[in-house]
């Protein structure tokens, strides 16, 4: 089992990562460099400085303004930060400190920045899903070489499967939502079943609130998919394996 200093330490470099997956989430459907220029205020255009640029903490000191025209800093910035940290240490409170961390966390990562796209653009760009499919292979060879074949096997099927919804019912989600769930079922395995299924549930149960608030209205409303595929797929990391077990012991065994 993991130490609190191990998980401490995934804390804090979930913190760093999701920093950076808040400009990944603002430039990359703009087009935008990740690299150039340094992030600047959007207001005055002042530079950020290191020092207002540490995750969490910097937000919290400045009270969600800059510093210089004292214009109010999204609330989203930090949440991006604490739910990427606690992500990053709940994975190695759960599944440990060793190298499937090569999989988990980078796969975690993307599930982060791809909902935050896909609640502001309605997409989940390619340039982040083929680049995840591609590390989720080599990764596999890396660590889990002998489950491969079933890491393909599920991604094929997750593919089909949410392809075939698609097709069905072509205005609740779109071929982004598709290619991603057949990223998932690579990092997932099997796991990816009760991945979807939790997408699925917490889908239908945000319709189904909107529907009870909105009326009629919401069934207008565009819900972004890719969330909760990204819900899903933290589920189907810290918890995949049991929900399996969980679900053969009652109904299979």
């Amino acid at each position: 089992m993991p130490d609190a200093t191990e998980i401490a330490v995934a804390a804090l470099g979930g913190a760093l990562v999701g920093s950076f997956l808040n400009v990944v989430a603002h430039r990359l459907p703009r087009g935008e460099s990740l690299v150039k220029p340094r992030s600047r205020c959007p207001e005055c255009g002042t530079e950020i400085a290191p020092y207002d640029n540490v995750p969490l903490v910097s937000w919290l000191l400045l009270r969600g303004r800059c510093r210089h025209c004292r214009t109010r800093i999204s609330a989203r910035y930090p949440a991006v930060e604490l739910i990427t940290a606690l992500a990053f240490a709940a994975v190695v409170a759960v599944r440990g400190a060793d190298d499937d961390l090569l999989l988990e966390l980078p796969f975690v990562a993307a599930l982060i920045a791809l909902a935050a796209i896909d609640l502001d653009h309605r997409i989940l760009p390619n340039a982040i899903v083929y680049p995840l499919a591609a590390w989720g292979i080599a990764a596999c060879l890396l660590v889990d070489r002998a489950d491969l074949l079933e890491h393909l096997i599920a991604g094929a099927g997750a593919f089909v499967a949410l392809l075939l919804v698609v097709l069905a019912y072509p205005a609740g989600m779109g071929v982004g939502d598709v290619k991603l769930a057949g990223v998932m079922g690579i990092y997932l395995g099997l796991s990816v079943l009760p991945a979807m299924l939790i997408a699925f549930f917490t889908g239908t149960l945000v319709g189904l609130v909107l529907i009870a608030r909105e009326g009629a209205s919401a069934r207008k409303m565009a819900v972004p998919f890719g969330v909760f595929l990204a819900i899903g797929g933290i589920a189907g990391v810290l918890a995949g394996p049991e929900l399996i077990e969980l679900y053969d012991d009652r109904f299979l065994s």
